[in-house]
């Protein structure tokens, strides 16, 4: 806006706008053509050039830099480092694209990582060997699965500076991260979530663990479930929203959509159990309480914090079963081994958990699909003659 008029006015000025003009050698002689334009910086408006072997070359150079410019696309791309790149990225490009958790995902990893050894490079100076020297630093500091999230984030990133014709190729397209061993996904044995359970009884997130392993869903989307989502009726409950880890604003499911989840008969009579119970602590704070219509919320009613849950609830709980100690999300893991031990059609699982494509369940899941073809093969055994 008022960047550009600025540009514009200073252009006018004088020969900041103006056609492209030869360039001669020192006998006079056209050896390319060049084109000036005017590009915002920190320092206020500075002259930028193209150049062009023919007075066409040049033209054409000379009005896509001038388009991108008036764009919001360029800001001084000559100098631009890849520190300022990046923030530029997050700002302009990806924020409101991505689930808030996933941008400061991207921006801690910036930050930490990538700006303090990388940062000062001018964008148009960064190389394939610049990164796999990053990259394979890192991976001396043991920070090999960190080092993949990194290469996403750059990628990811490099590939919209070409788009806007900041970069002419994509560096990231020739390094190759280190890969990490695929670590199996831990999860409680049948066996474990009764003890879990047992452990939780008179617990006041009982019931949500109980959800968490009979639908799989997210600890986002348990603590963003709200009454009006459930039908005890009809043993059904929709996801439609998930708590970010700030705990206090909320967001779509991971995928970008909701989805519907049927109910065990143990989830049902621990949900009926839980309304009764939060309807007596409601009465009890009184104008205390603050409705938002949470399943589970904090002890006054609104949003639970999502690292209290884990930290203040959930672990203490394993500690008391004598579990092992995993993770909250392994919970999620633990309804997916258990439904395809069940020997449910991986289709359903990936509907139930919400996964965008059956490759992530299978892949996620692998480790118990032999077990699976064992069985399946039995009984393949036992129709034949």
């Amino acid at each position: 806006g008022g960047e550009r008029r600025a540009v514009a006015k200073k252009g006018k000025r004088g020969n900041g706008e103006a056609d492209v003009y030869p360039r001669k050698n020192k006998d006079g002689k056209v050896i390319g053509y060049r084109g000036p334009y005017w590009v915002q910086t920190a320092d206020g408006p500075k002259r930028r050039y193209v150049s062009g072997k023919t007075k066409t070359e040049a033209r054409a150079k000379l009005a896509k830099a001038r388009a991108t410019r008036d764009e919001g696309l360029i800001f001084d791309t000559e100098n631009m480092t890849l520190r300022e790149y990046l923030e530029r990225w997050l700002n302009d490009s990806v924020r409101g694209r991505l689930r808030p958790s996933t941008h400061e995902s991207y921006s801690w990893l910036i930050r930490k990582h990538i700006a303090p050894t990388l940062g000062n490079v001018k964008l148009k100076a960064l190389s394939a060997a610049h990164l796999q020297s990053f990259y394979c630093s890192k991976s001396d500091e043991g920070l090999t699965r960190t080092v993949e999230y990194l290469h996403d984030v750059l990628h990811a990133a490099l590939k919209q500076a070409v788009r806007w014709g900041m970069v002419p190729r994509n560096v990231a397209d020739a390094v190759d991260p280190p890969k990490t061993a695929k670590k199996e996904r831990d999860y409680l044995s049948l066996e474990e979530v009764k003890i879990l359970w047992e452990a939780a009884k008179g617990d006041r997130f009982e019931t949500l663990y109980i959800l968490a392993v009979t639908t799989g869903m997210r600890r986002g989307e348990l603590l963003g479930l709200k009454w009006a989502d459930i039908d005890l009726d009809r043993e059904m409950l929709a996801v439609r929203r998930a708590l970010a880890p700030d705990g206090k604003t909320f967001t779509l499911p991971k995928n970008g959509k909701g989805r519907s989840i049927r109910l065990t008969p143990q989830a049902v009579k621990a949900l009926e159990r839980h309304r009764k119970a939060q309807d007596d602590e409601r009465s009890k704070l009184g104008n205390v309480w603050k409705e938002n219509g949470l399943v589970f919320p904090s002890t006054v009613g609104t949003p639970m914090n999502p690292d209290n849950l884990v930290y203040r609830s959930f672990k203490p709980l394993l500690r008391r079963a004598g579990l092992k100690e995993i993770r909250f999300h392994d919970l999620r893991h633990t309804f997916g081994y258990l439904m395809l031990e069940a020997g449910e059609h991986p289709k359903v699982v990936q509907e139930m958990l919400g996964h965008s494509q059956i490759s992530l369940t299978l892949d996620t899941y692998s480790h118990v699909l032999p077990d699976i073809q064992k069985e399946a093969i039995g009984r393949l055994g036992r129709l034949l003659p």
